[in-house]
Formats: C-alpha cells, sequence, structure tokens
C-alpha cells in the first residue's frame, strides 16, 4: 500500500487550473484514470454516473457559448464581476483568481478535453427531497467519482478545472451531446496540461474553523473527553 502521506500531498495540491497548454491528451491516460475513479462509492453501489468525452473543437466551442451566460449570471449574483470591473478592494492573489476564472469562462473551448458528468437520475437516493430547502445529498452518489477523476488527472500531471455553471443550460447540453432523459448534468471538467507551475501548496482555513466537538461551535480539537 501506499505511504498516506502521497495521497494527502496529492490531496493539498491539486488546484483548480484555469490556464492550459494545447498538449493533446492521451486517450490511454484518461481511460486509466476514469478505471480508476470508478471505485468511488454510491448509494446501493449503483454507481450512476455517466461521462462523455468531448475533444471536438465544434463541440467544445458550443459548449463554452452555453457556459459563458450562466457564468454572466453568476458573477453578477456574486457581486464577482463588478470586482473584476473595478479592481478595487480586492487583495492582489483573489484579484488574480478571479480574473483567471473569468478567461477561463470566455476560452475554455481551447482546453483539448472536456469530461461532461452525468447522472442517472433514478441511481440517486434524494432523500432530503421533502426538506424546506435545495436538496444537497443526491449529489452524494456522484461527486465522490468526480474528486476521484480530479485526485487521479493531478497523479497523472494533468491540470482541471471542475465547475458546474452548465447546469442552467441542461437542455441545450443535452441535445447537443445526445443525453437521453433520465440523465441529468451534474458538471464538467476541463482537462489539460497546466500552462503555469503547479503551486506547493494551497490556502485553506484551519481544521479549527470547520470542524467541531459533539456539538456545532466548539472547535475539534480545543479540548479532550467528551462535552458534559
Amino acid at each position: 500500500m501506499p505511504e498516506p502521506e502521497a495521497l494527502y500531498e496529492v490531496m493539498r495540491c491539486a488546484p483548480s487550473t484555469r490556464r492550459f497548454t494545447d498538449e493533446p491528451v492521451d486517450p490511454e491516460v484518461l481511460r486509466r484514470v476514469l478505471a480508476n475513479a470508478r471505485f468511488a462509492p454510491s448509494g446501493g453501489n449503483r454507481q450512476g454516473w455517466r461521462v462523455v468525452v468531448v475533444t471536438d473543437p465544434q463541440l467544445r466551442r458550443r459548449l463554452r457559448e452555453l457556459y459563458e451566460p450562466g457564468w454572466e449570471a453568476y458573477t453578477e449574483r456574486t457581486g464577482m464581476r463588478a470586482l473584476l470591473d473595478s479592481g478595487q478592494g480586492v487583495a492582489p492573489g483573489r484579484l488574480r483568481m478571479l480574473q483567471l476564472a473569468d478567461e477561463y469562462a470566455h476560452t475554455f473551448d481551447q482546453v483539448p478535453v472536456h469530461l461532461v458528468i452525468c447522472a442517472q437520475i433514478d441511481a440517486l437516493a434524494i432523500v432530503d427531497r421533502s426538506l424546506a430547502r435545495p436538496s444537497i445529498v443526491g449529489g452524494a452518489s456522484i461527486y465522490p467519482f468526480v474528486q476521484n477523476i480530479l485526485l487521479g488527472l493531478r497523479a497523472e500531471d494533468l491540470g482541471a478545472a471542475f465547475t458546474t455553471i452548465l447546469a442552467p443550460a441542461e437542455d441545450a447540453v443535452r441535445e447537443l451531446l445526445e443525453i437521453p432523459e433520465g440523465v441529468a448534468l451534474a458538471g464538467h471538467i476541463s482537462v489539460g496540461r497546466r500552462a503555469d507551475p503547479w503551486p506547493s501548496r494551497l490556502s485553506r482555513r484551519p481544521v479549527e474553523e470547520f470542524a467541531f466537538a459533539e456539538r456545532f461551535g466548539e472547535p475539534f480539537g480545543a479540548r479532550l473527553g467528551p462535552r458534559p
């Protein structure tokens, strides 16, 4: 078995890639990644994921055209567009990140491969559908597979960007790629050689800010023993 640190190092350094080279991606490498990613867990082991591998330039361009309206709506809704337009009050590193995401949105058809991730609806256990909030848990049978793909691509020294911005254009994507009814769009992954060097380590919040002991609010690890 591999040393845990080897896996952890991949997990700590698998960033979203926004700038790619135009170097082709070996189909055998993609197949190897998918062959290993398929061992992700899924409800009832139903393996409801489906993947369309898109390399045709015209299809890639059409996907980008379908993506752009969703991206513009997202940047307006989140206030990102105002930050991009003014560049004021934003740390240089964050501004650069936003600029790269915006550049990607308008150019990703130049990335050599896109994996369009789909979900077979009848294979999902959507057990929170009756709650008075947006459903979350249905994706639990799909997104571990997506994460396995992302880690596999990183292990193969390939950059990747996973996004769900195409979701509002599901009907158009369905028609474009001949996706049957009963199969939903779960996101897409751009795949290619990274144009920038890999970062040595990503920046994330410490465990104490998001993990709690026994009840929500008390940082995990801040005290020993069970809470009274």
